[in-house]
């Protein structure tokens, strides 16, 4: 049987899961919208899909714990019936599923937070309320409460959210607890109260009912837990009545990043892997962990008792289903991007998923089969085209698909060069697999003319965009940032004109050098500085990054902090990884021209020349729409869909959807 370990059945005694997969925790937005019905067809299409137990996005125990005003949790009657709508339609797809109490302590975006001291959150603007011990016993009901209604709207356990810098975690690390009473001080004081609420929901649950506590392995920030913190943690967890300890990674506070693409897959298993013979219940790995390969090998070595995914699930429900027939190859993959996940999570929007435009969208976006089957044109197999012409196909649409060039891709061929996007090699891999598998007649090296399209029911122009144009004097010693990512002679000085995102990917891509990070767990850790719970409290020593290839400025008109506009939840990680290269960022810059000097700029009225040797044009895209005007001319009707629509950036996230429901309406 194919990955004998990860589909292995796991006896929790009242209880067998039908495999090792986990579903983690993810905050939807979808309960707060109120219509439940699109909430359980959400998780009844990941139990359709196969996984053995979802766990739900934190669910608020009371108002001040929610992570925002108006957060979802269990307050009412009415609450619960609304849950059960999910249990149900869950338990009739035979699928399992725990709801998580998520407590965000002083994470809360509210006035009304509270903690176990008033110390303020670096990602927050509220300073929380210290908890006396009468307020503190006010927190633990509410969390019993909400596991008690949990249990009555029919769910198979709860987790404990004890991770990520949360509620129970201030509680647990001098960083953020500074009490001398009971709850302060020692760390049996400081790891009280989450032994505390296990013990008291493991009680007012009876034996009978999963109790997943979320245990955070490693901090990274300063004076977090200690290793030997951490397992006595786990251990008195176990003896409170868990059932499973699920690990999480790092506080959201923390300036190392955990779960983005250029993490490396499973980075942080071996801390998992160590905990795991200190207590007798399983526990589960997690973080970066996108493919059943990784997951198999992860269970096949001990690392784990069962493994963690999250994200991935967003990608593709039936994930587990395809693994089990042997066809990972179709397994959509999370390439880790977070641009329609988090980053909308964080900005208060419904999730989605670049790769899967119907994730959090299954009851308003469908690929039902057609019944008028049509000859359906696309023209580019870029992110969009590619796509387009897959939902198509797999309604029952007969299609044809163009690009002028050799290889599937189109602008996904450029950013998969970029350092920390590997992921991207994966996405072009799964869209060939699918591509071929739906039986599309695929037209490599053959760039479309209007003759070729004569005779479609529909042609689809997915043509992409070309680099703006910016009338600059010398520009022509200058190269585009295509010419540089396949592979263009480049000097050792560079000046990159344009810091939006490429501008960004291009820096990173010549201040790197040829080490690829993501590949390299070891070089990774001393670039993040990330050390060893077993040496220093928290996890976190100081960081040594490798030495930049090249010297680097990257430059803006606007005179505003550059990468500003950068994805919300991984903007940061840009910006740090070329602060720690030592790349010049400069804002507010005009641009007078480029010789043999170097680059000629002007800022605050003070003309300079940057001496570098070569300069990089990042300055934008305008939509490559010659194909649809000539379409135009001829009176051929078209859709026009992607970079050839709108060219601001390079959108996969929107060239996807795009794609995906003009087809979805075909």
């Amino acid at each position: 049987m194919p990955y004998s370990h990860l589909l292995a059945p796991l006896d929790l005694g009242h209880i067998t899961l039908k495999n090792r997969v986990l579903m983690g925790s993810m905050h939807t937005g979808l309960e707060e919208t109120g219509d439940w019905n699109r909430v359980a067809e959400f998780y009844a299409t990941r139990a359709r899909g196969g996984v053995g137990l979802m766990v739900t996005g934190g669910m608020a125990p009371n108002r001040e714990g929610g992570v925002f005003p108006g957060a979802a949790g269990l307050f009412s009657e009415q609450d619960i019936e609304n849950h059960r709508l999910v249990t149900d339609r869950v338990h009739q797809a035979g699928g399992r599923i725990a709801m998580q109490i998520l407590h965000a302590g002083r994470y809360a975006y509210s006035k009304d937070c509270v903690s176990a001291s008033a110390i303020k959150s670096p990602i927050s603007p509220f300073a929380p309320r210290a908890l006396d011990a009468e307020g503190i016993e006010v927190q633990i009901s509410a969390i019993v409460t909400a596991a008690q209604r949990a249990q009555a709207a029919g769910y198979d356990g709860v987790e404990v959210m004890g991770s990520e810098g949360y509620f129970l975690n201030q509680f647990l690390v001098r960083h953020t607890n500074t009490r001398t009473d009971d709850w302060g001080g020692s760390y049996a004081n400081r790891m009280r109260l989450p032994v505390e609420v296990v013990r008291r929901v493991r009680a007012a649950v009876g034996p009978h009912f999963l109790l997943i506590y979320r245990i955070s392995l490693i901090d990274l920030v300063p004076d977090g837990s200690t290793w030997d913190e951490v397992v006595l943690l786990a251990r008195a967890v176990e003896a409170a009545g868990a059932s499973l300890l699920n690990t999480g990674i790092g506080w959201h506070e923390a300036r190392v990043p955990t779960i983005a693409t250029s993490v490396p897959r499973a980075a942080f298993s071996y801390l998992t892997a160590r905990l795991r013979p200190e207590v007798s219940i399983p526990v589960i790995t997690s973080n970066r962990i996108n493919s059943p390969d990784v997951a198999e090998a992860l269970l096949a070595e001990g690392a784990a008792d069962m493994v963690s995914m999250a994200r991935p699930f967003l990608a593709d429900p039936d994930f587990v289903a395809k693994a089990a027939v042997g066809r990972a190859d179709l397994i959509a993959p999370c390439i880790a991007c977070n641009q329609a996940c988090l980053d909308h999570t964080f900005s208060g929007k419904l999730t989605s998923c670049l790769v899967n435009p119907r994730a959090c969208h299954e009851t308003v976006l469908s690929y039902p089969p057609t019944l008028t089957p049509k000859r359906v044109a696309v023209v580019g197999a870029g992110p969009a085209g590619m796509m387009a012409a897959l939902v198509a196909a797999q309604r029952g649409h007969q299609v044809v698909l163009f690009d002028r060039a050799n290889a599937l891709g189109g602008q996904l061929n450029l950013a998969r060069r970029v350092p920390g996007k590997e992921e991207f090699d994966g996405l072009v891999d799964w869209f060939a697999a699918s591509i071929s598998a739906a039986k599309i007649d695929l037209r490599l090296g053959a760039a479309a003319k209007v003759a070729d399209l004569r005779g479609f029911d529909e042609v689809v122009i997915a043509t992409g965009v070309v680099p703006r144009d910016i009338a600059l004097a010398g520009q022509e010693r200058a190269l585009s940032y295509s010419d540089v990512l396949r592979g263009a002679p480049v000097g050792r000085r560079v000046a990159v004109i344009g810091a939006g995102g490429i501008g960004f990917d291009v820096a990173e891509f010549l201040s790197a050098g040829p080490h690829l990070l993501a590949k390299d767990l070891a070089a990774w850790r001393r670039e993040w500085g990330v050390g060893d719970p077993a040496d220093v409290a928290g996890g976190l020593v100081q960081a040594q990054p490798e030495p930049a290839a090249r010297e680097v400025w990257l430059l803006q008109r606007k005179a505003e902090k550059l990468g500003r506009h950068l994805g919300k939840t991984t903007g940061w990680i840009h910006r740090a990884a070329l602060t720690m290269k030592g790349v010049k960022m400069i804002g507010g810059v005009s641009y007078l021209g480029i010789d043999a000097a170097g680059l000629r700029i002007e800022k605050d009225g003070v003309q300079e020349v940057l001496p570098v040797d070569t300069v990089v044009i990042c300055a934008g895209q305008l939509p490559e729409r010659g194909l649809s005007d000539q379409l135009s001319a001829a009176g051929i009707p078209h859709h026009v869909i992607g970079g050839a629509d709108v060219a601001a950036e390079l959108d996969a996230k929107r060239a996807i959807d795009q794609g995906a429901r003009l087809a979805a309406g075909l």
